[in-house]
Parts: C-alpha cells; structure tokens; sequence
C-alpha cells in the first residue's frame, strides 16, 4: 500500500496547525484565561506549552514519521499487539467526535447567512433555543429531524469527505492552503474592526489585567495544562497521522514548535478579538464585562450575535466574517478529525481510501443526525463532555506512560528525531514527558473521577449539567466508553495482508 506524502513542509505545518485552531479556540481560551487571572495567566499556559504541549507533540509527530502508519499501526510497529489498542481508543475517540463536531459547523454556516439582516432578532438565546435549535423535549428524547439543521450538516459532510477522497497532496493540504490563510484574514478583519469599537479597550483591560493572586493556585495550572492539552490535537491520533506523511528528511522538533507556537498565537488573536467585541457590549449596556463573557457555544451563537446587533454599521458584513471564520476553523479540524479513522481503517482492513472514507465517513454522517434533532443539543452536551474529560484526557496520560515507562521508547525516538531535527532534543524532553506530564495530567483525572463519582452521591450536586443518571450513563457508555471498548476490539483483528506490519525500512 503506497505511502501519501505532503507536497511540502509548508502543507504539513498548515494541516497540522489547521487540526489545532478549532472552533474551541475562538471561544474557549479567551474565557479561560479570564477566569485564570487575565494577564499573569499567560505564565502557567506558556508553561504549560512548553513543558507538555510541545514535547506531546514532537513525540506524536516522531512517533508517526518514524513508524509510517497511523496511529494504530503505528503503535502496533512500536510495541505489537500491546499497545495498538491505545492507537484505536485514540481513533474511535475522534470518530465520536466528530459527530457532533460537524453539527456545531452546521449551525456556524447557517449563522453565516443568519448574519445578514440579524435574523436572530433582539432575543438572541430565544432563538437559538426556540427557533433555530427548536429545543423543546427533554433529555433523552430525539423529538424531529430540525431541518434548519440537517441541511447545512449535510452539506459539512460532503465537503469533508469530498476532500479526503481527493486524497492528502491534493485534498488535504489543498483545503488547507486556503482555508488557513483566509480564516487568518477573515479573523485579523475581525479584529480590527473588535478594537476600534467604543470601549474595546475596557474589554481588553478586562483580558489581559493581570491577577498574579490567582496563579498560586495549583487549579489554575492545571487549567493551563488541561487547556494546552486539548487545543493542540494531541491524543487524538491526529498529528501520528499527519506525521506519518512526512517526508523522510523532515524537521520533526522544528515543524512542532511552529505548530504549537502559531495556535498559541491565534488563541491570543482570537482572545483580542472577543474581549474587545465584549468590551463593546459591555458598554453598550452599561454593565461591567464580567456580565457579558461566557464561555461555550453562548458566547458564539449568544453573545456574539448580540454585539453585532449592537454594531454602529455593516453588521452583517461583521457577522458574516465572523461566522464564516468559524466555519473555516470547523471545517480544518474536522478534516483533521476524519482522517484519524480513514487511514486508520484503510490500513487495518486492506481497503482503497475511497471505501475507508464512504465507510468511516459515511457511519459518522449518519450517526451525526442524532445531534441535528429537537433534543439534538443535549446529546451533544454529553457526548462532549464525557469524551473529552474521561477520552482525550485519559488517552493522553496513558500513552506518555506507556511510552516513557512500559515500553521505554523516549530514548529511540529522540535518536530518531534528532536524525532530521536543527533543535536536538535532550534530558528535559524526557524529564517533561516522563514525570512533568504524567503528574499533571494524572491529578487533572483524579479530580474528574473524583468529582463524577461523588456527583452521583450528591443529592444537591447531582450529575453534569443535573442530567438523570440514566441519561449520564447512557451518553457516557455511548461516547467514552463505546470509543474504548470498540478500539479494543478491532485491536483484536487481524491486519490486512496488504498492510505491512513490519517498518518500511529497518532503522
């Protein structure tokens, strides 16, 4: 089975920083470090960058390009059968994903048109609930397909896989290509149109006003750690994949600096770009900027809809940038997503990437119109929840344990790193993957378990988002469990014969 590769470096770099600038990043940092102490919270997150979500990811990147395969296989040519397991757990978690990921892309697009002539009206949560969503059944219950919604997820998904089809070179980095650079010149518009509104500056004060009181406390450093973690792809199996398409000679510890680097740099555009919008508001209503920023999809399809109503002229050209940005950013990480089951099920299975995209692609379309129903967004609350804190999160502590202490690889694949690499790596790459990252990611889940098991013994606490404990089983089973389960199982199956299992070349 021939090996796809990236036309060039540059391709590599903007797939793999289009995986990590996500929607999560437009609407999520920004709150984040304003809930973790403004200003002195870039302290603990560059920290954080720098001693775990850049070594993950010149692991995840050396791991691909040194085992040629996608994370599965990749693994399974690291260490056998013990721990290609973890390779599919880490792929059925972003197949998960991705069901609903395309869904919240749906509702930016028809945001997008939503923008011109503010359809949403003054009562911005009223419609997003009532109308658009039409959330009118309880937990649990599907309700009707809600049409305003399906259409457009249609639509997501033929573009996605349309692209995959076309393959990496000329499906993949082609997307890329284009979409990076004008989701960079839709947001910088944005931007600067955010800064020169009346009272952006308080906004920005608001975002960027250091509390140093606040980064004393051990749970804003996990914050930092756990919002690194989940902005950059890793433990999704996404950059072993995009690596493994590296050409032999590449910069492996380079292309993940840039990576990490350039999210980090669009997070902190993003974080401008809101606070100074919310900043607008803010003033607007003649309340303090605490009462406007949210964090979640009601800053995006809430709040934001409310400044542009808000807007002294061309509201719906701003909208539409915005929404049209977020599109953007759904589109390159979902892409991201998708390709973490295509590859890996074209490899496992023996099939062309055409049947792997219709079967892998397909099974997640389907599957994806449960979130586009009347009781669409709770299934898409849980199954975002529980994914990510009791998935990603779990995936990520295992395979830096399993790398660095079962399986005692840090030392092979910083030799083989080093090979193509300007920036050697030494001790304190291993020191941040073998004891740093293991500490702070093994307290982090000690506290989501600790705080989801006495949930269910607190009458007064009761379950995320006070779901019935049937509801919170079911999605937890169905989404965190299932992607481990399932990935246990299809570890179990045979490679195909047309898959070589051992390297390409022995190193």
């Amino acid at each position: 089975m021939n090996r796809q590769q990236w036309g060039s470096r540059a391709g590599f770099i903007l797939a793999a920083v289009g995986s990590a600038v996500g929607l999560g990043n437009i609407w999520r940092f920004p709150y984040v470090a304003y809930e973790n102490g403004g200003g002195a919270f870039f302290i603990p997150y560059l920290f954080a960058l720098l001693t775990a979500g850049i070594p993950i990811l010149i692991m995840e990147f050396t791991i691909g390009h040194k085992y040629r395969g996608s994370a599965p296989l990749s693994f399974f040519r690291m260490s056998g059968k013990k721990a290609e397991w973890l390779g599919w757990w880490a792929v059925f978690v972003s197949f998960v994903i991705s069901t609903y990921y395309a869904v919240i892309i749906a509702w930016a697009m028809r945001y997008t048109i939503f923008s011109f002539g503010q359809a949403w009206g003054e009562d911005t949560e009223g419609f997003l609930f009532t109308e658009f969503l039409q959330l009118d059944v309880a937990p649990g219950e599907t309700g009707g397909i809600v049409w305003g919604v399906f259409i457009p997820l249609v639509l997501v998904w033929v573009i996605t896989l349309g692209i995959l089809v076309a393959g990496v070179k000329k499906g993949i980095e082609y997307a890329n290509r284009i979409f990076i650079p004008t989701l960079v010149i839709l947001f910088l518009i944005i931007v600067i149109r955010a800064v020169t509104l009346e009272g952006a500056g308080l906004g920005l004060t608001a975002f960027f006003e250091p509390n140093f009181e606040n980064i004393m406390d051990p749970a804003v450093w996990v914050a930092a750690y756990g919002h690194i973690f989940f902005s950059l792809s890793i433990a999704f199996a996404i950059m072993i994949t995009y690596s493994s398409y590296l050409p032999k000679k590449s910069d492996i510890t380079n292309n993940a600096f840039i990576t990490g680097f350039a999210n980090s740099g669009f997070e902190l555009l993003a974080g401008i770009g809101v606070f100074a919008a919310l900043g607008y508001m803010a003033t607007q209503l003649d309340v303090p900027v605490s009462e406007v920023a949210t964090a979640g999809v009601g800053l995006a399809f809430v709040v934001f809809p409310q400044i542009i109503n808000q807007l002294p002229g061309l509201n719906g050209i701003f909208g539409a940038l915005f929404f049209l940005s977020l599109t953007l950013a759904g589109l390159t990480s979902l892409m991201s997503i998708t390709e973490t089951y295509v590859a890996g099920l074209s490899e496992k299975l023996g099939i062309s990437r055409n049947k792997a995209v219709l079967f892998g692609g397909g099974l997640a379309a389907l599957i994806s119109i449960l979130f586009a129903t009347q009781g669409g967004l709770f299934f898409l609350d849980a199954a975002d929840y529980y994914i990510n804190q009791f998935g990603v999160a779990a995936i990520g502590l295992i395979e830096v344990i399993m790398i660095a202490w079962i399986l005692r690889k840090t030392g092979v694949l910083q030799n083989h790193a080093n090979l193509t690499s300007d920036i050697h790596l030494g001790g304190w790459w291993k020191v941040c993957l073998g004891v740093v990252t293991p500490i702070v990611l093994g307290y982090m889940m000690f506290g989501l378990i600790t705080q989801n098991v006495l949930q269910q013994f607190d009458n007064d606490t009761g379950n995320y988002e006070g779901y019935t404990d049937e509801f919170a089983l079911t999605m937890f089973l169905a989404s965190a469990g299932a992607a481990f389960v399932i990935g246990i199982i299809v570890s179990l199956i045979k490679w195909s014969r047309s898959t070589p299992v051992e390297l390409p070349d022995k190193e």
